[in-house]
């Protein structure tokens, strides 16, 4: 079942295409493949951050695509010829989640697609026990909108479901990108360092304050309102964890040979820069980007900074 949209209702501001962020490009220092350590870049611009208006969003079809126990996933199409692009989001948001993406990627050429996981906006959570993992919904959901080989890119929760896809289908898949995220590693020594990260009360203080970093809260105000609206209808009643169909590990990490980007903002609380670097020696074939002034959700936070990583970066792994 599908409809015409122009697209996600959005009520939001971003911030202007003057941005900063510091670069580290290359393979990752002590990656399995012996590649070189990157070089550190700084790319700054020279006009004062001041938030804008979104763009336009350009037209999109909406879909409930089926999937096993009952369950349906709310997603929106940009079509078009070009190769495509599948937005995961984090677990603070939904498919509402890339205002600031859909039309840049789209008028950059790339067919873009974005949808709610299970229990998230608009989507039907289905039955727990007849559930399929969160990597299996998303090749459903793959095979159903007929993507051959594509890009994915997943943010903070939408990671570890990245990761967990690319461990089952990396011949589907033309580069994957990981943003904000610890990647749901299950290594003992990974865990006891990102617990350490999070002490109590961590989980008690507002979203905000744990996702969005200080420049941002203190330099957009209408935008962390925008965020916290699409936050708020996130979660649906029906919502409930899925697994994974991988224990995912460094050593897991270690056996993928694709091209990986990982992305951070410099005051990521979950997954600061060093973190970052951490996973990024196990991985063969990765490069890493800081985006500075921001915190979990340097696509939101950053847009037109985050939207040139993700663009180069596509555009030197096409099909």
């Amino acid at each position: 079942m599908k409809k015409n949209s122009t697209g996600p209702s959005r009520r939001a501001v971003m911030a202007g295409t003057a941005l900063a962020a510091v670069t580290t490009t290359g393979a990752a220092a002590g990656a399995p493949s012996g590649g070189a350590s990157g070089t550190a870049r700084a790319v700054s611009g020279q006009e004062p951050w001041e938030p804008v208006p979104i763009p336009a969003q350009v037209p999109v079809t909406e879909y409930q695509v089926p999937v096993s126990g009952g369950g349906s996933l709310w997603c929106w199409d940009t079509g078009g010829d070009g190769e495509p692009v599948v937005l995961l989001h984090p677990g603070s948001g939904s498919g509402e989640s890339w205002p600031y993406q859909q039309p840049v990627l789209s008028r950059a050429g790339l067919r873009v697609v974005g949808y709610s996981r299970r229990g998230a906006h608009n989507s039907v959570a289905g039955t727990r026990a007849e559930a399929d993992t969160a990597s299996g919904d998303l090749d459903t959901l793959a095979d159903q909108l007929g993507l051959d080989r594509f890009h994915l890119s997943g943010s903070a929760a939408g990671g570890p479901v990245a990761v967990d896809y690319a461990l089952s289908h990396q011949d589907r898949l033309l580069s994957l990108t990981v943003s904000g995220s610890v990647m749901g590693i299950m290594d003992a020594e990974y865990e006891e360092l990102t617990s350490a990260l999070q002490p109590d009360p961590f989980d008690d203080l507002p979203v905000d304050f744990r996702e969005l970093g200080p420049s941002y809260r203190g330099g957009d105000r209408d935008g962390v309102a925008a965020w916290l609206e699409i936050n708020a209808r996130a979660r649906t009643s029906d919502a409930f964890p899925q697994s994974l169909a991988h224990t995912i590990t460094w050593s897991a990490l270690e056996t993928l040979t694709l091209p990986v980007q990982l992305i951070t903002g410099d005051a990521d609380l979950y997954s600061p820069p060093s973190l970052m670097r951490l996973n990024a020696g196990h991985l063969q074939d990765v490069e890493t980007h800081v985006v500075r002034e921001a915190g979990h959700n340097p696509h939101w936070e950053q847009p037109a900074a985050w939207n040139r990583l993700l663009l180069h970066f596509v555009g030197r792994h096409r099909g």
